[in-house]
């Protein structure tokens, strides 16, 4: 039978069940027994039906999306982190309706199509928040919570990796292998990822009296190529640099070797994040990892517990990371 000609009545009628049943089977988090599942299943497989998730969404008021804002695409972090997310959620009956942001603070009018699909609710990976957009998605009863970063100003919910944490450890780390000149190429000003990184860093280092120089790379690869150039070439170059992320720490790798610096004889780069070229033979970066399938899941978890039960007040999670040790990190005998 031709599915476009199917409807949930002829679902039930087939499973011999109400109208209302089929509808609880197919919207996420509905409670029906498994043995009415597996009719409505059953019978919707053999008939082609395929629930028009926007139409019932405006029935309810609300679809079964999730709006999804990221910006950075060019960062190979967060295309794996959309990835998971769309998976996550697709497993959870949710399907992602996906937002680049042109700015590095989400528009008004970047969110009319939110309202527009009636989504569910709202995670915003590397973008800010204004307190305005923050109020029209809070008017719509759309909860909003932030993967990987957080804003002091907002009521927002967080998942984040413990960024100021990580910073102190790989202080720690670099001054165990003998590293007493440090440089820090900090990624976009303003974002907690970045900041808290550095500050961590920066303290680390002072319980140590190591020394710190810092650059600005912007998070991108060419940023961190050339922030790398300008540390190595100055008259007091560092003998170790921490990336804020791991494009950096990319960029800042083949920087070192365009220079003639031999990686890590004499020169030790980390980065942060773990992405999948942090492992390739070019590179074998040593960095710390986000444990970024926990931050996904609980996120997911999270948003859909505030979809289900309403706002509970602001939940802010700090997870810890961990050090991958390779090859781009060696002990430093000056």
């Amino acid at each position: 039978m031709n599915s476009k000609h199917v409807n949930a009545m002829e679902v039930a009628r087939s499973a011999g069940v109400s109208q209302s049943t089929v509808s609880r089977v197919f919207t996420p988090g509905s409670n029906v027994s498994a043995r009415a599942r597996k009719k409505v299943l059953e019978a919707a497989n053999e008939l082609g039906y395929r629930p028009n998730a926007l139409a019932r969404g405006l029935i309810k008021n609300k679809t079964n999306m999730i709006g999804l804002v990221m910006g950075d695409i060019k960062n190979p972090f967060y295309p794996e982190i959309l990835e998971k997310f769309t998976k996550g959620l697709q497993e959870k009956g949710f399907q992602v309706l996906f937002v680049q942001t042109a700015n590095e603070e989400i528009q008004q009018e970047e969110i009319t199509q939110f309202f527009e699909y009636n989504v569910a609710g709202v995670i915003v990976t590397d973008a800010k928040l204004s307190s305005n957009v923050v109020t029209r998605l809070s008017d719509k009863d759309i909860p909003v919570i932030l993967f990987n970063r957080y804003t002091k100003d907002s009521s927002c919910h967080f998942v984040c990796c413990d960024n100021y944490l990580a910073g102190r450890e790989i202080a720690r780390y670099l001054a165990a292998k003998g590293h007493k000149q440090c440089a820090f190429i900090a990624g976009k000003t303003n974002t907690s990822t970045s900041m808290d990184r550095e500050k961590g860093f920066k303290e680390g280092l002072k319980e140590i009296q190591a020394d710190l120089t810092a650059e600005h790379g912007d998070f991108t690869y060419e940023g961190g190529y050339k922030a790398a150039l300008k540390l190595l070439n100055s008259l007091n170059p560092p003998d170790a640099i921490f990336c804020a992320n791991d494009i950096m720490a990319l960029g800042a790798l083949d920087a070192a070797k365009s220079l003639g610096i031999q990686i890590p004889k004499q020169l030790s780069i980390i980065g942060f994040d773990d992405i999948g070229m942090a492992s390739w033979p070019p590179y074998m970066l040593t960095t710390w990892q986000q444990p970024v399938d926990t931050m996904v899941q609980l996120t997911i978890d999270h948003l859909i517990d505030e979809i289900k039960n309403g706002d509970r007040g602001p939940v802010a999670l700090l997870l810890q990371g961990s050090l991958i040790e390779r090859d781009s990190v060696s002990t430093f005998i000056k």
